[in-house]
């Protein structure tokens, strides 16, 4: 097994969780089609890359619509790495993300914490 393929990431809507996936982090979306039955299987992953992608899965019942923005308890559950970290943050700050921290460069590399739309943890990573 070479790697993970995808993670799935429960969101409220498609078309907004596609916006800023795709808009403001700058992801490709990989896959976009409707199953028939008022879903899609809607899959993207940061551009340029063959590797881990997101699903994008809407939230079907109360129980999942309650994990929308939690699914990590309130950790951060998602590593972006980047090979510009300065770059990177500069376009994703202009895009309107919110970090909750100022960049910090520690030894294993420049990190800041993010959140996407939901409130779901992620680091911006620059490995040392």
């Amino acid at each position: 097994m070479p790697h993970i393929a995808l993670v799935t990431l429960v969101v409220r809507d498609y078309d907004e969780a596609l916006s800023f996936y795709t808009g403001a982090l700058g992801f490709e979306l990989v896959e976009d089609t409707d199953r028939g039955d008022g879903s899609r299987w809607v899959v993207v992953r940061p551009r340029g890359t063959g590797g881990t992608g997101l699903l994008l899965a809407r939230a079907k019942d109360e129980a999942q619509a309650a994990s929308v923005g939690a699914q990590t308890g309130g950790r951060v559950g998602f590593f972006l790495h980047t090979e510009d970290f300065d770059a990177d943050h500069a376009r994703m700050t202009a895009a309107g993300v919110r970090f909750l921290e100022e960049p910090r460069h520690e030894v294993y590399g420049s990190v800041a914490v993010f959140e996407d739309l939901y409130g779901n943890r992620w680091d911006l990573l620059q490995p040392a």
